[in-house]
Parts: structure tokens; C-alpha cells; sequence
């Protein structure tokens, strides 16, 4: 009896070349979109990070919190105290750039780390009312700590510094394409975002994924499994804060300035509102919600003389921000609604080719 083996060669997933041909755009864009098209995605990047660090504790651990915008102001501001130096009446210990970044995420870290004995005990509405607090606390110190954060105008953001280049306005050619901040900033928000991305799909993917998934279906459960239910939280709260500094730093360098309004609490509804979009435990669902309720507004903003019933801020209708949320509201109730997993979950239902099978045997042959 003879029998026919067929091994087929190694296959591509059609993901990996959807994959790549996207990262040639991304890399392309700067050459070709004028600066509101490099600043939106900026934007979306900064947005994105942030998106993937309050996913790790809400999707993936089951922990409310609502104060994300405390640790992205954490990051922000204090960038500009690190970097700043001083020139302009206000503290700064006059860091390099890259130092000051460092600094700046691991302030958050540790801001993350005082309050994560309360996130390691409490869940649920308990932890996000506590979280509530934060932003409270970070709105009064922002608006009053003048000689730190500027107070109500805010500060201004010393440009990064890495490997020699700077991140400001002075012009560098790239193949006679003039480059500016925003065209230098693009490569460092690709750069963050995939960092990002890799990072916290290795930590899903891992065993603290799994311990997290644990503590999230079933805390009482994972506990008596041997998980150490509040570490894994206390953790998971200071990686997250981490990720929303490094968020904040990105923001302070796009936008060259920073505000103390921007960190209230409608930025952490529009965080929660991102990962729900995008969908709960999922990496690339965060970054999906992240960009799609980060250009909303912009896009309107663009678009506004064009669209129906949005106009520009005091000239009577809808202002662009106020139609922005109105959209994404509707769109958590519409995800909610009909598609539970959100972004990610659609994604997940496209149909697959299927597998080829790995042998085969004659049919109808005597033994």
C-alpha cells in the first residue's frame, strides 16, 4: 500500500502583507499630507498609547478607572519640569529631552505606584470612584501650582532632543522634502505606538495575560488558583499609568503646550470610551477606539463648513467637539448594543480561507 503525503510550503497570512503594506504608508505619509494630516495622527498615536494602557487595566483586568487623564498630565507636565530650564520664570531642572521623557513616564509610574495599594484592594465602581478623585487633586495642583504648571495658561513645551536631532521647527531635507516638527515627530509616535503595541501583546500573550484574564473573569477564583490577586492589580496600575505618561510626553510634544483644562475629566470618559469602541482586552481594539474617537473631532473640525447642523464654536449650531461626542456616544451605545467585542470583535468575524489539508489517502483501496 502506498500512501501520499502532501506538505504544503510555508504560507504568508494575507495579514502580514496587509500589515507591511501599511507600515510602507505610514513611513510615506510625511512626504505627501500637509501638517493638520501629520498633526491628526499624531494625535491618534498619543491617543492610541494611552488606549492600550487603560485596556490592560479595564479589558484585561476588570478594573475600572477614571482617572487616566491624572496620569497623562503626570507625563505632560512633567516633561516640561524635567526639560524645562527655566528661562521662562517657571521650574525646570533643564534635563536632555530623552532624559526628561524617561523621567516623565517613570513620574507617572510612580504617581501609578502610590496609589496602587487602593487599586490593589478595591474593584469595580469602588476603584473608579477613588480613581475619581485624582482628577480632582490634578485639576486644583495644575491650576494652582503657577510657579510649576503655569496655572491657567499653562507652560510651554521644550522641544526633544534624540541622537542629535532635535524636534522643532528648524528645517532638515529629506530627499528635497522639507521636514518640520510635526514630519519629525511622525517617525517617533511610529516608533512609541509599535514599542507600545508589541509590548503589551507580549504581556497578554504571556502568563501575567493570563493572570489577568484570571483575575478578571473570576478574582475569587484566580485567588484560590495561587494568583496574587492584589500584586497582579497593583501592577497592572502602574503599567498602565506608565503608558498613559508616555502618552501625555507625546501630546506635551505635538501640541508645544500645555493646558490644564485638556486633563479634566472629559479626556478619561473619552479613554473609556475608546477601549469600549475598539474593544475590551484587545491590543489592536484599543488602538482602533484610540484613533477612531481621536479624529473624530478633528475631522469635524476640518469638515465643519460642509457638514449639516456643525459649524464653527460661537457661530450658532453644533460645535465640532460637542458633535464629536455626541457621535461616539451613540457609537459605545451602538457597540454595546450589536457588537459586544467592538472593533476588534468585527475584525475577528471576517471570513477565513480554509486550511489545506496536510495528507491525504487514496479512496476505495483494498487492504
Amino acid at each position: 500500500m502506498s500512501e501520499t503525503l502532501a506538505r504544503p510550503g510555508l504560507r504568508v497570512r494575507p495579514a502580514v502583507y496587509g500589515g507591511a503594506a501599511a507600515g510602507l504608508v505610514l513611513l510615506a505619509l510625511p512626504f505627501y499630507l500637509d501638517r493638520f494630516w501629520l498633526q491628526a495622527g499624531l494625535f491618534a498615536m498619543a491617543a492610541a498609547l494611552g488606549a492600550i494602557g487603560i485596556n490592560l487595566l479595564t479589558g484585561a483586568t476588570g478594573q475600572l478607572s477614571m482617572g487616566h487623564a491624572f496620569f497623562l498630565a503626570v507625563g505632560a507636565y512633567g516633561y516640561c519640569a524635567f526639560a524645562g530650564d527655566g528661562t521662562d520664570g517657571l521650574a525646570g531642572l533643564g534635563l536632555p529631552g530623552w532624559l526628561a521623557a524617561v523621567l516623565a513616564v517613570a513620574l507617572a509610574g510612580l504617581a501609578g505606584g502610590v496609589f496602587s495599594p487602593i487599586a490593589g484592594r478595591l474593584h469595580g465602581a469602588y476603584l473608579g470612584i477613588a480613581t475619581l478623585a485624582l482628577i480632582f487633586i490634578g485639576q486644583h495642583v495644575l491650576f494652582n501650582a503657577h510657579d510649576l504648571t503655569g496655572g491657567y495658561n499653562g507652560r510651554a513645551v521644550p522641544p526633544l532632543s534624540l541622537f542629535g536631532l532635535t524636534f522643532d521647527d528648524s528645517e532638515l531635507l529629506v530627499a528635497q522634502v522639507p521636514f518640520g516638527a510635526v514630519e519629525k515627530l511622525w517617525y517617533l509616535g511610529l516608533a512609541l505606538l509599535l514599542g507600545g503595541v508589541l509590548f503589551a501583546r507580549g504581556v497578554l500573550g504571556g502568563r501575567p495575560g493570563r493572570a489577568m484574564n484570571a483575575i478578571r473573569d473570576h478574582r475569587i477564583a484566580a485567588g484560590v488558583m495561587g494568583i496574587p490577586v492584589a500584586r497582579h492589580r497593583a501592577a497592572v496600575f502602574v503599567l498602565s499609568s506608565m503608558y498613559a505618561g508616555l502618552a501625555g510626553v507625546l501630546l506635551a510634544l505635538v501640541f508645544q503646550r500645555t493646558v490644564p483644562e485638556y486633563f479634566g475629566m472629559a479626556l478619561s470618559l473619552e479613554y473609556l470610551a475608546m477601549i469600549v469602541i475598539g474593544g475590551l482586552g484587545s491590543v489592536a481594539g484599543a488602538v482602533a477606539g484610540g484613533v477612531f474617537v481621536s479624529l473624530l473631532p478633528q475631522l469635524l473640525t476640518r469638515y465643519s463648513d460642509a457638514l449639516p447642523l456643525v459649524s464653527a464654536p460661537g457661530t450658532g449650531g453644533i460645535a465640532p467637539g460637542e458633535a464629536a461626542r455626541y457621535l461616539y456616544g451613540a457609537a459605545v451605545v451602538a457597540v454595546v448594543l450589536f457588537l459586544p467585542g467592538g472593533l476588534a470583535r468585527l475584525a475577528a468575524r471576517t471570513p477565513r480561507a480554509p486550511k489545506t489539508p496536510t495528507s491525504t489517502e487514496p479512496s476505495g483501496e483494498t487492504r
